[in-house]
């Protein structure tokens, strides 16, 4: 016996992702619903080898439907999740509306799988943020072992990150650059995206930080240990998939860098590839597709007592958003629906 899925905002990049990602996991689906705004009425979308045409997301009763994976942005979310919720049905959020609400648990699964026993207080549970997710796959491991006290992280963040516009500006402006008759002045980003790097992504807020590098603060806080400190710098730069972080870690205890490597090597969802040599490291390129987070360039930081340095890739549409709202889909359905 298997579960009836919907998938909310079905025509989206992260929408789609969820359906690929549904099927290549062979998830329990009995009966799956692909949803959408009128707009993107009709749209056809692939699910393993069938094809799907999307229903109106207004008039959709959700009665009767195990989850719904929503990847819509806060607004619909809004609208849409607690009709859901009331419904019985149990909403996996890919947005940003509910993952700092202290009744809606907020899951890795590799990193806080206990939590998802929370989500009966609003049948609700949150995605975090795509840069927060593979961060902490990274963090809690190491922190398991010798108590993280503070990190420092720069962000290299793709454009499929601002969505499926982020992409076309990307493409745009880059073929535009080639030819000069035919400019392309920006309008998902503030400034040039192409040949260019953003140290910004979303709003500026009172504190000078920018809100994506509050998310990460906040999200590390409540998914990993609320004592970690944490301070951010999140960057756009012209990839178009896949997110890279320059992580330096403080701990409290010594920890080696050979065996920080060794327990990367055996934690759940990491791949470790680090040679010291050309080539010895991943690069976004060879993560898109990929289930894991990749760390590369684990070494020991000279400069205070306990500290190390890593770099940290993974493809943000998966692991950052679909791969990690199929596993908690999983992780529900094993601890707590138990039907597949």
């Amino acid at each position: 016996m298997g579960y009836r899925i919907a998938v909310v905002g079905a025509t989206g990049n992260v929408g789609r992702e969820m359906l690929n990602i549904l099927a290549e996991r062979e998830f329990p689906v009995d009966e799956i619903a692909v949803l959408a705004s009128r707009k993107s009425l009709g749209t056809e979308v692939s699910f393993g080898d069938k094809t799907l045409k999307t229903k109106d997301l207004d008039t959709f009763d959700f009665t009767g439907w195990d989850m719904a994976l929503f990847a819509v942005g806060s607004e619909a979310t809004k609208i849409y999740a607690p009709k859901a919720a009331k419904a019985g049905c149990v909403v996996i959020d890919n947005s940003s509306l509910y993952r700092y609400d202290p009744d809606v648990p907020l899951i890795v699964p590799e990193v806080n799988a206990q939590a998802v026993h929370g989500y009966s207080k609003k049948n609700i549970i949150a995605n975090p943020n795509c840069s927060t997710a593979q961060m902490v796959v990274a963090l809690k491991p190491l922190h398991d072992r010798a108590t993280i006290k503070r990190v420092v992280v720069s962000t290299y963040q793709s454009v499929s990150g601002a969505g499926k516009g982020g992409i076309d500006e990307l493409w745009d402006q880059t073929k535009s650059i080639y030819n000069p008759t035919d400019s392309k002045p920006p309008r998902q980003f503030t400034k040039q995206i192409a040949f260019n790097v953003i140290p910004h992504i979303d709003v500026f807020m009172d504190s000078g930080e920018t809100k994506e590098e509050w998310k990460m603060v906040a999200e590390t806080k409540k998914i990993v240990d609320p004592k970690i400190k944490v301070t951010a710098t999140c960057v756009r730069v012209p990839v178009f998939v896949g997110h890279s972080e320059a992580i330096n870690i403080e701990f409290e205890d010594f920890l080696d860098e050979d065996e920080a490597r060794d327990i990367l090597r055996e934690a759940p969802g990491v791949m470790v590839i680090d040679k010291r040599e050309d080539g010895g490291y991943v690069t976004p390129i060879e993560c898109v597709g990929d289930f894991a987070t990749f760390i590369s360039r684990i070494r020991q930081d000279s400069t205070i007592d306990n500290g190390l340095n890593l770099w940290c890739v993974s493809d943000n549409l998966r692991k950052g958003a679909a791969l990690n709202a199929v596993q908690i889909a999983e992780l529900l359905g094993r601890e707590c629906l138990k039907k597949g």
